[in-house]
C-alpha cells in the first residue's frame, strides 16, 4: 500500500487525495503525519511538503490545500514538454515541477467559479473566463494527465507496485426537453402552432408536416426513442441515461405535461429499459423549490425515488445549487460542463465529489462531468456534421488515451432530419460506434 506524508492533514488535502487515489487511480493509500513511520516504511511512499523527507517520491506543496479561505491565486499555468500545468514549483532534487495535488483541487473544485466572475445572459460562469478556456486546454482532461503522471513517477520509483491503468468508459445522457414536436401537446398548443406557421412565419411545408404528424400518416420528428435505444444495443457496456424535463410550461420550458398519459407512458418505458433522472427546469435557479415539485413528479411517475440530476440550460450555481440537490436527495449530477464550447469545466472526465468551498468540506455527491453536447457542436459552433463527427472522435480519443470517461448529451429533438439538424443523425450513429 502506498504510504503518504503530509506536514498536516486538512479538509481540502484529503479531499483532493481521496479524487486522486480513489476516484482516478482507483489505487489503495494510507496517509501519515509521523516522519518517523515514514522514514522507516519499507514500501512505496509519497511526501508532499515543502523539503523532502527520505527517499520516497517527493511532490513539493504550494499553500493551497493548507489554507481556508477563498481568494485569488496565482495559479502560473504553463505547458511544459507538451502538458500544460498549474502552480509550477521550484527546488533541487524535486520529482515534479508543479504541485498536482493542488492543480487538481483547483480544477474540480472549481474555485474560478467562486471569485467574482461575469455571467452570460441566462446567469451561467462565462466561458471565456475559465483559465482552462483562457489557455487553450479546455479540451485536455488535464486532472486526468496529472494522475498518470503520478501513477507513472510511482511505478518508475517502485517497478513492484503495480497501479492498473485506469479503464475507459461510455455514457450517453439524453435530455428530453421536448418529447414530441407535434403529437399529445393539447388542443390550445396546437393551434398556436398552426396560427404561428401559418400567420407568422408562413410556413406552408411546416404546416402540411404538422398536419400529417397529427393525422398519423408521418411519425413526429421528435420522437427517435426508439431510435436511441436500439442503437444504445451496439454499444455494450456502456451507460444510457434519459432526463426528463418535467416542469411547468415556460418561456424556456416547453415540455409535455407530466399529467399527460402519453408522457407518463414514455418515462415509464424507458425507465424500463435506461436509467432516469429529473432536468429541472430553468427556473429553478431563482426558485429551488420547483426542483423539488418536479422531483416528485417524476417519482410519481416511476414510483421511486430519483437520485439523478441535470439543470435544463445547465443553469446553476455553486455550492448554492448541489446543497439544494443534496437536500432533495440528489446523489449524481451530470450538469458540470459548457453549454456553448466542447471540453472538461473541471479538467476532469471521470465522477468526482462535490467540495463545498464556502463551508470547507465534501459533500457525498458525484458529479459527472460531460465534455460534449449536440447542441453547441451545430447550434453555437455552426459545424456541419462532418466537422461535428471529428469533434466527437477527438475528444474520445483524448479520453481514451487516459482511460477516462466519456460522457456526451444528445437530445432526442435533434436526431431529426428538420430544423438544420439533416446529417446528424448518422453522426449519432458513427459516434456510438466509435465511442463504444
Amino acid at each position: 500500500m502506498l504510504l503518504i506524508h503530509v506536514p498536516k492533514l486538512t479538509n481540502r488535502l484529503g479531499y483532493t487525495l481521496n479524487v486522486v487515489f480513489n476516484h482516478l487511480l482507483h489505487a489503495e493509500y494510507s496517509i501519515t503525519t509521523d516522519a518517523e513511520y515514514y522514514l522507516q516504511y519499507g514500501d512505496a511512499k509519497l511526501n508532499y511538503g515543502q523539503e523532502r523527507l527520505g527517499e520516497g517520491l517527493f511532490i513539493k506543496c504550494h499553500t493551497l490545500l493548507f489554507e481556508t479561505t477563498i481568494e485569488e491565486q496565482e495559479t502560473r499555468a504553463e505547458c511544459i514538454d507538451g502538458q500544460w500545468v498549474l502552480f509550477p514549483v521550484y527546488g533541487r532534487d524535486i520529482d515534479f515541477s508543479f504541485d498536482p495535488f493542488a492543480a487538481v483541487f483547483y480544477m474540480v473544485t472549481r474555485y474560478e467559479e467562486y471569485l467574482p466572475h461575469h455571467e452570460d445572459i441566462h446567469g451561467r460562469f462565462l466561458t471565456q473566463e475559465c483559465l482552462a478556456f483562457q489557455k487553450g486546454f479546455l479540451d485536455q482532461p488535464v486532472v486526468d494527465q496529472w494522475a498518470l503522471m503520478i501513477r507513472a513517477r510511482m511505478m518508475e520509483r517502485y517497478p513492484s507496485h503495480e497501479i492498473p491503468h485506469p479503464k475507459y468508459l461510455f455514457v450517453q445522457t439524453v435530455d428530453i426537453d421536448a418529447a414530441w414536436g407535434y403529437l399529445h401537446k393539447g388542443a390550445y398548443r396546437s393551434i398556436i402552432g398552426f396560427a404561428r406557421d401559418l400567420f407568422v412565419r408562413h410556413d406552408l411545408p411546416e404546416v402540411a408536416r404538422r398536419c400529417r404528424v397529427l393525422t398519423h400518416r408521418e411519425p413526429d420528428p421528435f420522437d427517435s426513442f426508439d431510435f436511441i435505444l436500439s442503437t444504445y444495443q451496439r454499444a455494450p457496456g456502456s451507460q444510457l441515461i434519459f432526463f426528463a424535463l418535467l416542469a411547468d410550461y415556460g418561456t424556456y420550458d416547453k415540455p409535455a405535461s407530466y399529467l399527460n398519459r402519453h408522457m407518463r407512458e414514455l418515462v415509464q418505458h424507458l425507465d424500463d429499459y435506461a436509467k432516469m433522472g429529473i432536468h429541472p427546469g430553468y427556473n429553478t435557479l431563482e426558485q429551488p423549490q420547483l426542483a423539488d415539485k418536479e422531483i416528485k413528479r417524476l417519482e410519481s411517475i416511476i414510483h421511486r425515488p430519483i437520485t439523478r440530476s441535470r439543470f435544463h440550460f445547465l443553469r446553476f450555481h455553486l455550492p448554492t445549487s448541489y446543497r439544494i440537490l443534496k437536500r432533495l436527495g440528489i446523489s449524481d449530477d451530470y450538469s458540470m460542463g459548457f453549454a456553448d464550447t466542447l471540453g472538461f469545466r473541471a479538467g476532469i472526465s471521470v465522477p468526482y465529489p462535490f467540495y463545498d468551498l464556502e463551508r470547507d468540506h465534501e459533500i457525498e455527491m458525484l458529479i459527472h462531468p460531460f465534455c460534449i453536447m449536440d447542441t453547441t457542436l451545430q447550434k453555437y459552433m455552426k459545424l456541419s456534421p462532418e466537422e461535428g463527427l471529428e469533434q466527437y472522435k477527438r475528444l474520445i480519443d483524448n479520453i481514451r488515451a487516459v482511460g477516462g470517461t466519456f460522457c456526451c448529451i444528445i437530445h432526442n429533438q435533434n436526431l431529426t432530419e428538420y430544423y438544420g439538424w439533416a446529417g446528424w443523425r448518422e453522426v449519432y450513429e458513427k459516434m456510438i460506434d466509435y465511442a463504444k
